[in-house]
């Protein structure tokens, strides 16, 4: 996956920096991680910060922030806006920090797409200090398993093949001239939850998120993902 989201980075910066593109983001997914995040801190670290949206957004917040991602290109545009906060370039999996460097990391809407998942979770809990935290956004694992059979407000929703067993997952989108593959993968909600326990993250808050009522008012379609949640957030503390 990490080759595949280098080689739709142009696209990724194309889309994320376009306003109304990525309303998701804007109207749904954004809002709700800012509710599950704690004050800044000591030192906040942006994990697979793409071209640096959310790190530049926590920078603004007063949090001291650091984001990393495996992108070169990614990196480059992160790098050079002009409103910059630091990044680099490093994987998730081998971060460049040392043991306890961060009180809070923020891995938004990037777990379902690093290949090796556990290892990169358990890098986090290692560069987090005692009783520090990690949030984190995926695309709710119900979600990825199916899809709804239409977009009127009671469309049946279809799993397909298997929710318990991981698979790839590739999305399209195009909009105003822009195609955007999202290079994922579908895992059940189990594989994170083991994965934060074997790195010694105990979860103290869990979301499941839809869309605001009145998104449902301007476009019934959104009342689809009011049944069926779109994201998944959890803040995790280090035990």
């Amino acid at each position: 996956m990490r080759q595949g989201w280098e080689s739709e980075a142009d696209n990724w910066v194309a889309f994320t920096r376009t306003p109304g593109h990525d309303h998701s983001h804007d109207e749904t997914n954004m809002p709700a991680l800012l509710e599950l995040l704690p004050a800044p801190g000591r030192a906040t670290l942006d994990v697979a910060c793409g071209e640096g949206r959310l790190t530049r957004h926590l920078q603004s917040l007063g949090h001291r922030v650091a984001g990393i991602d495996a992108s070169p290109t990614m990196v480059r545009s992160a790098a050079t806006h002009p409103s910059a906060a630091p990044a680099m370039l490093a994987d998730a999996t081998g971060l460049p920090f040392r043991d306890g460097a961060f009180d809070l990391a923020v891995a938004y809407m990037c777990l379902h797409d690093i290949d090796d998942m556990p290892h990169a979770v358990a890098e986090i809990a290692r560069v987090l200090g005692r009783s520090g935290r990690l949030c984190a956004a995926i695309p709710h694992p119900v979600n990825t398993a199916g899809s709804f059979q239409g977009r009127d407000p009671d469309a049946p929703f279809v799993i397909s093949g298997s929710y318990m067993r991981a698979a790839p997952l590739r999305m399209v989108a195009d909009r105003g001239g822009i195609r955007l593959t999202f290079h994922s993968e579908h895992r059940p909600l189990e594989s994170y939850a083991r994965a934060l326990e074997t790195s010694g993250l105990l979860i103290e808050a869990i979301r499941e998120v839809t869309p605001a009522e009145h998104l449902a008012q301007r476009d019934p379609a959104n009342g689809r993902w009011q049944r069926i949640p779109l994201f998944l957030h959890l803040r995790a503390i280090k035990s």
